[in-house]
């Protein structure tokens, strides 16, 4: 029986967690104040929804266990980095690339707002997708429980590479000073707005192609090496083959994801790609909202995202400084909570992933119905005249 989560119930949820999170403006009563804290929180709600998105694709539909989610958030994230901002020029800023004036490849369309920073995206998907596919080929034969254990190692590798080779991405200082698309337009004061559209374009553009392409023929080889791999490759599918293929799909939306991210910070360096931010988070995410269904990752996103704000803001209110000072802590603890609470009365997640063979099978099946009601209703009226 599939497991279906009542409207009623995801309305309520979304009521008190907005609710828990416009707090601060019952006490301020500052309608701009609120406005500069929803407008970035929804901003980080959709990158992060992206990144869960992709773990949708691996996981999701594929059944892969990539607990190195982190690993390609920051190589996307420092590779637009790399590619948007200028050379380096000083002994104490050290790091490789540096293309951002060479970019501007369009004399016209005012293209230098935000043609680098779309290559830089491009380029951020790109080589997250190849070291996935460089990754794939020996990982993905491993047993899931082996695989989850080798992904985590070769994120902290990955995160320790940034952290030593000062010379590439500057070590634990971090990227500074990383160009914003489309600052140049608005006033710094607005950009926020500028950001947020851009954050939500980029992310129906990732919702729908992951969507189309879950309800293709693709899409349902995937679900079947999630349920049966050796019923799948008796079909004739190459297994390997289509997780290879999820794994580097889901690997470049999490670059992209990465990419934006570091546009929307300003600033990263190795401290904000943790496994707990970077892995366990979105983890928590795409399993609160479901997996199997990118709605699901997006809602997701939301609440979980939203508890981790909640617990910053209630140190703006007089509580007592013992639990002040174990505020995160606390945050860990409610994410956790969150996590059993779902597992027991939500196993599938809020918004589960809703079964389906095919649109045109739906569609057909759809129309035998109607056909069959008609005929039914036209039976019953030539009694009722008979």
């Amino acid at each position: 029986m599939i497991e279906r989560t009542s409207p009623i119930t995801i309305g309520v949820t979304l009521a008190i967690l907005a609710l828990l999170i416009g707090m601060p403006a019952e006490r301020t009563h500052d309608a701009t104040a609120v406005v500069n804290f929803l407008v970035p929180f929804f901003t980080v709600v959709g990158i992060f929804a992206i990144v869960a998105i992709g773990l949708n694709v691996q996981w999701g539909y594929t059944g892969i266990f990539n607990f190195g989610v982190a690993g390609f958030f920051m190589v996307g994230a420092y590779t637009a980095a790399l590619f948007v901002k200028e050379p380096s020029d000083s002994d104490f800023v050290q790091y490789v690339g540096g293309y951002g004036d060479k970019l501007d490849l369009l004399p016209f369309l005012d293209s230098e707002q935000w043609l680098p920073a779309l290559i830089g995206i491009i380029a951020a998907a790109a080589f997250s997708a190849a070291i996935a596919l460089v990754l794939a080929v020996p990982l993905l034969r491993l047993r899931e429980d082996y695989l989850a254990i080798v992904t985590i190692g070769i994120a902290e590798v990955l995160r320790r590479v940034v952290i030593e080779e000062r010379g590439l991405v500057n070590g634990t200082r971090g990227l500074t000073g990383i160009p914003r698309p489309m600052s140049g337009w608005v006033d710094s004061a607005d950009y926020k707005y500028v950001i947020l559209v851009a954050v939500i374009v980029a992310l129906v553009v990732s919702y729908v192609a992951v969507e189309g392409a879950a309800r293709s023929p693709w899409g349902r080889v995937l679900r079947g090496v999630r349920e049966d791999e050796e019923a799948t490759a008796a079909c004739g599918k190459s297994v390997i083959g289509y997780k290879m293929q999820s794994f580097v799909f889901g690997a470049a939306l999490m670059g992209a994801g990465g990419a934006i991210y570091a546009y929307q910070q300003g600033a990263i360096s190795p401290d904000a790609f943790t496994h707990f931010f970077g892995t366990f988070v979105v983890w928590t995410m795409l399993m609160v909202g479901g997996s199997g269904n990118n709605l699901g990752a997006v809602l997701g996103a939301f609440i979980v995202w939203g508890f981790w704000s909640i617990t910053l803001q209630l140190q703006g209110y007089d509580i007592p400084d013992g639990l002040r000072t174990r505020m995160f802590y606390l945050r860990d603890m409610i994410i956790g909570a969150l996590i059993i609470i779902v597992l027991l009365l939500r196993p599938r997640g809020l918004l589960p992933e809703r079964r389906r063979v095919s649109r045109w099978l739906e569609r057909r099946v759809a129309r035998m119905r109607r056909q069959e009601q008609r005929e039914a209703a036209g039976r019953v009226a030539a009694g009722d005249s008979g």
